[in-house]
């Protein structure tokens, strides 16, 4: 449970309009960046004057990382990632980056932290639950603090993430969806990584792509 109170701030970055999150604990003021996409200006903007203590990957597709250089190198904290897309960071082909017509491909460094299912991770004065959810991406994590869920691209309001990208399948997102996210409390706000937020209890409702899918 997390007593300690934040601020969740959201900025739509790059061509893809990817989802960057900053997380600030606002007894402490210590911040976490959550998928620092491309075109990253109006983030760097964001936490220029803020004491940014992790920065968290949803997973490692170019418009999630895109912006990943800047933010680094402004706030030297420490990048977690799922094991399985570590080299994702390294090589253009994996990420995604080598088959858009960039300025240049996206190269990072590895992340100083591996991330594990069930995980629970201290930053920043907040309790984080990290979910293994698996299928847009082979190392998609979601991360739950409280009844707040920052999902990546598994889960959009009322869409689901796609499938026809490296290393997805429909098969493992529809069980990232049915056995960890809708586990989750109704009431739990989902922060995707890509258009508006919603909760677990309308997607159930309303998602047309997870008809039939509850037991």
């Amino acid at each position: 449970m997390n007593k300690a109170s934040f601020t969740i701030e959201s900025y739509a970055l790059g061509m893809f309009q990817t989802n960057a999150y900053v997380l600030t604990n606002t007894e402490n003021g210590e911040t976490i960046v959550i998928d620092p996409g491309m075109d990253p200006d109006v983030l760097l903007k964001a936490i220029a004057n803020k004491n940014v203590v992790a920065i968290l990957l949803t997973h490692a597709h170019l418009d999630h990382i895109g912006g990943l250089n800047q933010v680094r190198a402004l706030t030297h904290a420490p990048v977690y990632i799922h094991p399985v897309e570590q080299e994702w960071l390294t090589n253009p082909d994996l990420n995604g980056s080598s088959r858009w017509n960039l300025p240049e491909p996206i190269v990072c460094e590895r992340a100083e932290q591996e991330l594990s299912d069930e995980q629970l991770l201290e930053l920043a004065g907040l309790s984080i639950r990290v979910l293994h959810t698996p299928g847009h991406s082979p190392g998609s994590c979601s991360f739950v603090i409280g009844q707040h869920c920052f999902g990546g691209d598994v889960l959009f309001a009322q869409s689901i993430g796609r499938t026809d990208l490296l290393g997805g399948d429909y098969e493992t997102l529809m069980m990232s969806i049915q056995d960890k996210l809708f586990e989750l409390d109704d009431e739990t706000i989902v922060y995707p990584g890509h258009g508006p937020k919603t909760t677990i209890d309308t997607e159930k409702t309303y998602n047309p792509f997870v008809t039939g899918l509850l037991r």
